[in-house]
């Protein structure tokens, strides 16, 4: 359904939609676990049609018992199946309970796992052993877990979560199942989409366990995924009588010598979704070189900070930071930036720069990465990376605005918005200059008008789609420009 695959969840908004389904819809746990198992035994049988031998590792909890569900379904189907049950069985209770005494009732092969158990060379492995409960760092009877179905070498299939990713968070809670592919039960969960939990997560598919619309409607999520279609009226086709004043104007200010590619590809990303004019203010030496491969930027060497008034007044938005640095003439570009009323997109060195010298603004998209955001907070990057969601909360909190904290599953805050996050874009992105092209695309929607919110969710959208119409070609030694022309062909399309 529709509002499970946007809406994003964290471990006390499911249990609360557990604990409604149950109080007011009469959907008991047992009709849940018996769901979840179905639905991951149908998608088992969809994605690996040809498994015979399965090997099923359960704990245990709740996720154990969506395991034993699976697996009595599995040997109806006629698999050979085998469980492994991963810590004392005797602490099984409730439906868990119940779904492991139908498996030995079924006859379904009970192990107790150990360090030197033999898991029977299976073809499909099943990861049932910890689900969103877990919070803290794994007991060593689950590493070695972990360690036995890895050196298997067959694809495994995570229920609801990878065993040892916080649900939460996608902190790796000391060791954690690489999965094949995760269906995640009832909502998606943010740890997967976001931070280390998204490197583990596979093929992640959201299985609402056919509970009710209105369900939903009860719980507030913690987060949505962008839909590019929520956004198409910033992208509609335009009227024949258009003019590019009517587009907008961009004002890059970096590009400093040796650094004059960060600013121009900003530039050029802003022309390609659609901005009508975009100027860049560089140093007087990188000037004259700056728009060579790009005739259409307009180039201004600034020797002085004064020198920029005239294009900051002529400027529909500023983009501050590309390639800028923090020499002195930096620093007085900046300042004379951070005097204007303009909408700004922060990024790089405008980033570093406001570290320094803190202040807050409600008219800016501030777009660190987790070293950026890092310095922001005053905390260390693997801090950053353990809450994201937080972190990024925490800047807006501190410097107004909209954050956009980038890496995999990259969050969009804003004060009055629900939190966006990506589930788009791929490693291949990890290359220098994405970050300035997502700054130009952010730069370039807000010069057409889109408010700062919608330009940074939007932006980050298109940005991620382009890069994985790029991957095609193949993720490794992808670049930041090969994004140009997919971001032209994204802004319009038509719904």
């Amino acid at each position: 359904m529709d509002v499970a695959s946007a809406c994003v969840y964290q471990t006390q908004q499911i249990r609360e939609l557990e604990r409604l389904a149950s109080e007011r819809f009469g959907i008991a746990g047992d009709v849940l676990m018996s769901r979840a198992g179905k639905a991951a035994l149908d998608f088992m049988l969809l994605r690996w049609g040809h498994t015979k031998r399965l090997a099923v590792f359960c704990g245990g909890g709740n996720n154990g018992g969506d395991g034993y569900v699976l697996a009595e379904l599995a040997r109806q189907r006629g698999l050979h199946v085998t469980i492994f049950q991963v810590g004392d069985h005797s602490h099984l209770q409730g439906s868990a309970k119940s779904a492991f005494e139908r498996c030995q009732q079924a006859g379904v092969p009970v192990e107790a796992f150990q360090a030197h158990s033999d898991i029977h060379h299976p073809d499909l492995i099943i990861d049932a052993i910890c689900g969103i409960g877990i919070e803290q760092v794994l007991r060593e009877e689950v590493v070695m877990a972990i360690t036995a179905m890895q050196r298997a070498e067959v694809p495994i299939l995570a229920l609801d979560t990878p065993t040892g990713i916080h649900a939460d968070t996608g902190e790796v809670l000391g060791e954690a199942i690489h999965a094949t592919a995760t269906i995640t039960f009832i909502g998606l969960k943010l740890g997967l989409l976001t931070g280390k939990g998204s490197s583990y997560t596979g093929e992640l598919v959201v299985n609402d366990l056919q509970l009710p619309a209105d369900l939903f409607s009860c719980v507030t999520p913690v987060a949505e995924t962008i839909q590019l279609n929520d956004y198409q009226q910033y992208l509609k086709p335009r009227l024949r009588d258009w003019h590019k004043r009517l587009s907008g104007h961009v004002l890059v200010v970096g590009g400093a010598q040796g650094l004059s590619g960060a600013a121009r590809m900003a530039g050029m990303a802003a022309l390609r979704v659609g901005a009508g004019l975009v100027s860049i203010a560089t140093d007087e030496i990188s000037a004259p070189l700056m728009n060579i491969e790009c005739p259409e930027l307009m180039c201004h060497g600034i020797k002085n900070a004064k020198a920029l008034q005239p294009l900051l007044q002529a400027a529909s938005v500023v983009i501050v930071g590309p390639g800028l640095q923090q020499s002195d003439w930096a620093k007085a570009l900046w300042a004379e930036v951070m005097a204007t009323n303009k909408p700004m997109v922060v990024d790089a060195d405008g980033l570093n720069l406001l570290a320094e010298h803190p202040q807050r603004h409600d008219n800016w998209v501030l777009t660190p990465h987790p070293g950026e955001a890092a310095r922001l907070l005053g905390r260390a990057t693997a801090a950053i990376q353990q809450n994201r969601l937080a972190a990024a909360t925490d800047i807006i909190s501190q410097y107004g605005g909209v954050a956009v904290l980038k890496g995999s599953g990259t969050l969009v805050i804003t004060p009055s918005t629900l939190p966006a996050v990506c589930d788009k874009g791929n490693p291949g992105m990890a290359t220098a200059g994405m970050g300035d092209v997502l700054s130009g695309v952010i730069g370039g929607l807000v010069a057409q008008g889109a408010p700062l919110d919608v330009a940074a969710r939007l932006g980050v959208a298109l940005h991620a789609m382009a890069g994985d119409l790029a991957a095609k070609d193949g993720e490794r030694g992808m670049i930041a420009t090969d994004l140009l022309p997919y971001l032209r062909r994204l802004c319009n399309l038509t719904p």
